[in-house]
């Protein structure tokens, strides 16, 4: 590194330098400036939108809750402009139950497919697939629910999914593939206190 013998020299050596590279300097301090406090605007606006997005949700279940079906065509709504947040997923599943307890099944399996493709989360496509699969046992479209059921991997859901299959097929007639479904559903933690009656009544 260059000595200088005086600091004048070293003034004069500043000045010289800043004349030459001073506004190459100026400008990457601005531009570097600028991506912080930009990226700050960036989190603090996407903060923003997450708190909109969380008082709009829970204003539109505040409705579903008092009104039912009723208010079916504001959470659509909702739906649709909160498309690239779980918001959008949470309302989709809240307004298939209603749909569901007002005997709208063609309706909430469209809702549960939207919020299918539309969520990243696992557990929610596992909630949502089990739903189908339910959803799709209801309609006796047996095939498409048993093969719902194949595409949830949670091993928490394992005795669920086992029993919920063993149902579909008695529904169809296969008593003894249901029995070794139900039997597969009880080795499982979360085997459901009704199931001992489902293998008592196919043991008969």
């Amino acid at each position: 590194m260059e000595l200088y013998d005086t600091e004048e020299q070293q003034v004069e050596q500043i000045k010289e330098w800043f004349k030459e590279n001073g506004k190459p300097v100026v400008a990457g301090l601005v531009i570097c400036l600028g991506g912080i406090f930009g990226w700050r605007f960036y989190q603090d606006s996407v903060i923003e939108a997450q708190e909109a997005a969380s008082k709009a949700y829970t204003a539109t279940m505040t409705s579903l809750q008092n009104q039912g079906a009723d208010a079916q065509s504001a959470v659509q709504s909702f739906i649709d402009a909160n498309k690239d947040t779980e918001y959008s997923v949470l309302a989709a599943l809240q307004l298939a139950k209603v749909q569901v307890e007002a005997g709208q099944l063609d309706q909430a399996i469209e809702q549960l497919s939207g919020a299918k493709g539309a969520t990243k989360d696992d557990a929610l496509s596992t909630v949502i697939n089990y739903r189908l699969a339910r959803l799709h046992a209801e309609k006796q479209d047996y095939q498409v629910a048993l093969d719902t059921l194949k595409s949830i991997t949670d091993e928490s859901w394992q005795g669920r999914v086992a029993e919920l299959r063993g149902d579909i097929l008695l529904r169809q007639g296969d008593k003894d593939a249901a029995y070794i479904a139900y039997t597969e559903a009880q080795q499982d933690k979360d085997a459901s206190q009704a199931l001992q009656m489902k293998l008592d009544d196919l043991a008969k």
